[in-house]
């Protein structure tokens, strides 16, 4: 069987988006992807994302996301939850940066 996809994420435009957006703004979106991070404890525990994470995070650490553990962590829980739900949080990131005005400041940076 062949992928279409070489990327976990090609599938899908939005987190395409998103998982761009972390990576070219790392330092500018860590505010977001820990306000991200703490809605995903409410649901289902700070103790539970912390044990999900030592299960997945990488032993070497040597892409581009694990300088910052909570770009990290964000990356992780995004690559490993289904893929609905990988959609669903992937809106949910992406409106909650437009309601504070975040793309608009990084679209304006690139011009």
């Amino acid at each position: 069987m062949t992928h279409k996809h070489k990327r976990w994420y090609d599938y899908d435009p939005l987190l395409i988006e998103v998982i761009d957006l972390l990576k070219n703004y790392q330092e500018e979106l860590h505010a977001q992807a820990v306000t991200f991070l703490e809605k995903v404890e409410e649901q289902v525990s700070k103790e539970a994302l912390d044990r999900f994470y030592e299960m997945v995070k990488p032993f070497n650490g040597n892409r581009w996301y694990d300088k910052d553990p909570v770009i990290s962590k964000t990356v992780e829980l995004l690559r490993v939850v289904p893929q609905q739900i990988q959609k669903q949080a992937a809106d949910s990131f992406i409106e909650a940066l437009r309601a504070n005005g975040v793309i608009v400041e990084i679209t304006e940076k690139q011009n």
